[in-house]
């Protein structure tokens, strides 16, 4: 497999074919996913400084720890945790400042995060779940506050529903599972502190 800096189009086409958002995210860092054969797959996106909050929980400057935003791919390249990997080193190369990445799993979506635990990355428990980050359901699709503002439009729904979409819904989600990946000593110390055991799928009971 090879890996490569995305362009915009390709960016594009992968997150509203590939990712079950359909929404494209702000990203400062992305690479194009060509399998063995050399065809096209898909893109893994990461962003920088995006949410503030991502470097506090290492004592870190905003722009230390990045956010892996997106994979988004069509299921033509296995494995994905190889994926992620190259990746990773990548984005180190890149970004040698960067010393630690944390990455969701979207309960709603019932992903219990299997390409994180598969790639050896920490899980360090849910968030969003109490005191969940309120979403806009537009045609149809739910859309984070973060995606409502990159599009240039205002948190709230009477707006949305006047200048978007008529039909516009607030909606809470389950939340989400949080993992993450630390490069230096300092940050795999405090995830290793942090660390919970993988959630794993409920299978469903079989009645009788």
């Amino acid at each position: 497999m090879r890996l490569e800096i995305a362009s915009s189009k390709a960016i594009k086409h992968a997150c509203l074919n590939y990712h079950y958002s359909r929404s494209v995210p702000f990203c400062a860092f992305s690479l194009s996913v060509f399998n063995d054969q050399n065809e096209w797959c898909g893109v893994v996106l990461y962003s920088l400084g995006a949410n503030q909050h991502l470097s506090k929980m290492f004592g870190y400057m905003n722009g230390e720890v990045a956010e892996l935003t997106r994979v988004a791919l069509n299921g033509k390249i296995q494995p994905v945790s190889k994926v992620i990997a190259i990746s990773l080193k990548l984005l180190q190369k890149k970004n040698p400042l960067i010393k630690a990445v944390i990455s969701y799993a979207d309960m709603d979506q019932d992903h219990v995060g299997t390409i994180y635990q598969a790639s050896n990355w920490t899980y360090i428990g849910d968030v969003e779940t109490y005191k969940p980050t309120p979403k806009y359901l537009i045609h149809g699709v739910v859309k984070h506050g973060r995606t409502i503002s990159a599009n240039g439009w205002k948190q709230n729904i009477e707006w949305l529903r006047k200048h978007i979409d008529p039909k516009t819904e607030l909606v809470f989600t389950k939340g989400k599972r949080k993992y993450a990946i630390g490069f230096t000593p300092e940050a795999k110390k405090l995830l290793s502190s942090l660390s919970k055991p993988y959630p794993k799928k409920t299978i469903p009971a079989i009645e009788a």
